[in-house]
């Protein structure tokens, strides 16, 4: 852009920018004070000429800065400083001229909004002089020696950073301490030292070596090798721009690889702004925006340069907004685990995705077959140039495809209970669903749906019925809280798996029992809780509850009881209790918790059905002792005794019946005891006789069989071997025939 009018008859000998505020000091001794404004939709500029001052009639304007806090614009012409308006450009009369300057600099202080310090400095003497300057007065407050004569000066707060003929050094006027940096050669370069930042300096070191030093000597970030032959240079974080032979050189700081070059005719200087770099020649001025921070790092992600996206994004943090690099960051993390993926590298993939908190829908839909649940979802990850076809793996390369399967799962269940895994609990769920399912890993099938979990329904139920997994159909169904559901499917897996073997069929109805009783509790329980069923249908499923724990065998009685240890199902612990051989616990159950005598008789014929008859009086014994330890209950010891006589030892009876009881209360059970006592004891003298007939008929038939004589002549011979009976000993078979005893030995064996 042209400085203004006439611009071709004057030539540029420095720049100050503030804002949209643009100086101009010529060579001509003329001051300039221009507006910029960008153009909406463009990037060309709007430039407008507000002002100009004519300094003297002859003389090139040094240096100008411009002051904000105190709206003044400081113009080193003809060896001294001169204040200016910053708007009108006309001279602050109270501020006096500066004499005998050549370079000076300026120190805004954090605390004090009302003044400044300029730092004044003659190329023949020595000394500098810190002036404090306020908005209509000024005054030196100090000097300063320094070891030698300053060519090039800059400042940040109490620290110079000062070059002279042949070296640079950093001084401290507070503390009057000087840090010597390094020498430089002022014949074969140009001499740099310039601030930027919060305490830090650029300077023009040996061997071409562009150095970044702290105020306190140190240096956060290494040089940068720049061309011979350098003539100014400016950070603008993380860039530094150096200009060399009519062209500007873009280094990155971070890792100091040239980035860029801009070609430029008759440049002289680079200044650099919190917006952009603006390169002056000696006839116009350019003006270099930087790509946005966010558009150079998604460009770098696009090229999988993921690495140098990422040190770009983590060192321009303070930069950016904080959702800004929030989403930056992610974007990048999750890229370069795109990257891992594909290259097979799972293990740090895993770590990138759930680092990045990457949706683990991206994941899933990466996979045939694998289903994304929610339907408002677009994948939205960055494309990179090494992804595959994971369908047309999963055809060609099985076992590689098989690696990709396992990580999906290790994925997944990482992140599963996390909040990354909350964003999408269901599409989780039905992928690992689908996965177990598919790969025959019914273990973890298993445990998947008896936990609390997301699967979709709609899905997950069909591919289970295909592939009859019934049993974990009940599981699934129970797990999502439809208890009638899981006890019928349950009920319909029982008779189907009646055709195992009964090994298999040992192991696996045990699981399935406990888990179906569990079912028929779990719903007896909530519907009482919740009200939505009447008395009748919950009666009804009590009665298959008590009568599937009567039946079956195959589950695990402690676990059932445990389950329902302090709920309302008297009888059902009562048979669980039974079921472990703690009778008289049972039916103190069902007699102080449950108060139903009826029901205490039943589990007592219930319990010794099949069982001998010491087993069954050893029960109902128990009973009758139970009621006997309370008042309340001797009516119903009575009934017992009466109703069930035949079911008592009567001794056993009489030695624990109260003293206290008249005969009249037991005279019905005595006598049908004694009745039957008679009767087993004529039974057992019956049975007696026939044993005795028995036995006698045996012996009659032994005494017929061996009282019988033989005759063996010489000419008798084995009916077996067909050799001569030699000797007394032979076998008379009960057809007459006569064998060796060792030939009969020998039939019996064959």
């Amino acid at each position: 852009m042209p400085s203004g009018k006439g611009r071709d008859k004057s030539s540029i000998q420095c720049l100050e920018c503030f804002g949209k505020n643009l100086y101009i000091g010529t060579k001509e001794g003329v001051v300039e004070y221009l507006t910029v404004n960008s153009v909406s939709g463009e990037e060309s500029l709007s430039v407008r000429e507000v002002g100009k001052r004519q300094m003297g009639r002859s003389g090139a304007i040094s240096q100008l800065t411009a002051v904000p806090v105190l709206n003044h614009l400081l113009v080193l012409w003809d060896g001294s400083v001169t204040v200016l308006n910053m708007f009108s450009l006309e001279p602050i009369p109270a501020l006096k001229k500066i004499q005998n300057v050549s370079l000076f600099c300026v120190c805004e202080s954090a605390v004090q909004t009302d003044s400044i310090e300029l730092i004044a400095a003659s190329t023949k003497r020595k000394i500098v002089s810190i002036y404090k300057v306020c908005v209509d007065r000024w005054e030196c407050v100090r000097q300063v020696a320094l070891p030698q004569e300053p060519v090039v000066l800059a400042a940040h707060g109490a620290c110079l950073c000062v070059a002279t003929c042949d070296r640079y050094f950093l001084h401290d006027y507070h503390s009057q301490t000087t840090l010597d940096l390094f020498p430089h050669n002022l014949a074969k370069q140009n001499i740099i030292a310039n601030k930027y930042g919060k305490g830090e300096f650029i300077l023009n070191g040996p061997g071409s070596l562009g150095m970044f030093v702290m105020k306190n000597g140190t240096s956060q970030h290494p040089p940068v090798q720049w061309p011979d032959g350098v003539v100014d240079a400016a950070v603008h974080f993380p860039y530094v721009l150096v200009l060399q032979n009519q062209t500007v050189h873009i280094y990155s700081i971070l890792d100091q690889q040239l980035k860029q070059t801009v070609p430029f005719q008759s440049a002289k200087s680079v200044i650099s702004t919190e917006e952009s770099v603006f390169v002056v020649a000696d006839k116009e001025i350019h003006r270099l925006s930087p790509v946005p921070l966010e558009d150079q790092i998604q460009e770098l992600v696009k090229r999988q340069r993921v690495d140098e996206a990422l040190t770009l994004l983590d060192r321009v943090q303070d930069l950016l907004p904080k959702d800004s690099y929030k989403d930056l960051h992610k974007n990048v993390i999750c890229t370069s685990g795109m990257i891992k993926f594909y290259r097979e590298d799972f293990v740090e993939a895993k770590e990138l995705f759930i680092k990045g908190e990457l949706d683990p829908r991206e994941i899933i839909s990466l996979y045939p077959a694998m289903p994304v649940v929610s339907e408002d979802f677009t994948p939205q990850t960055t494309a990179v140039s090494n992804a595959k076809d994971l369908w047309t793996l999963s055809r060609d390369d099985w076992p590689t495809f098989q690696q990709y399967l396992s990580f999906l799962d290790d994925f997944l269940r990482e992140v599963r209970p996390t909040g990354q895994g909350q964003m999408c609990p269901q599409d989780i769920d039905s992928a690992l669903f689908k996965l177990y399912l598919e790969q025959g890993e019914y273990r973890k099938l298993d445990q998947l749906v008896s936990s609390q979990n997301n699967c979709n329904l709609q899905m997950c139920v069909p591919d289970l019925e295909q592939h009859k997994r019934f049993f974990t159909l009940g599981l699934l169904y129970e797990s999502q809280g439809q208890h009638v559901n899981a006890i019928q499917v349950s009920l319909n897996h029982t008779e189907r798996s009646k055709a195992m073997t009964e090994d298999e069929s040992g192991r696996k109805e045990e699981k399935h029992h406990t888990t179906l009783i569990k079912s028929y509790i779990k719903w007896i329980l909530q519907s009482v809780e919740g009200d939505y069923s009447n008395e009748t249908s919950r009666e009804e499923m009590r009665h298959k509850l008590q009568k599937l724990l009567w039946q079956s065998s195959f589950y695990n009685a402690d676990t059932i009881y445990d389950q329902i240890t302090s709920s309302f199902l008297h009888v059902e612990k009562a048979i669980l209790l039974g079921k472990s051989g703690k009778h008289k616990k049972a039916l103190q159950v069902l007699v102080y918790e449950e108060k139903n005598q009826q029901a205490a008789e039943s589990y007592c014929w219930r319990t010794s059905a099949g069982r001998d008859r010491k087993f069954t009086q050893g029960i109902f014994l128990t009973l009758l002792q139970i009621y006997l330890e309370s008042s309340h209950h001797v009516i119903a010891a009575v009934d017992l005794l009466n109703k069930n006589a035949a079911s008592f030892d009567l001794v056993s009876v009489l030695r624990v019946l109260p003293g206290s009881w008249s005969m009249k209360l037991v005279l019905r059970f005595l006598s049908e005891s004694l009745r039957g006592m008679v009767h087993d004891k004529r039974m057992r003298g019956l049975e007696m006789s026939l044993a005795k007939v028995e036995t006698l008929r045996h012996k009659h038939a032994w005494v017929e069989a061996t009282h019988e004589k033989i005759r063996v002549d010489r000419g008798c011979v084995c009916y077996s071997c067909q050799k001569h009976l030699t000797g007394p000993e032979f076998l008379h078979r009960p057809t007459g025939e006569l064998t060796h005893i060792s030939c009969h030995g020998g039939e019996s064996s064959q």
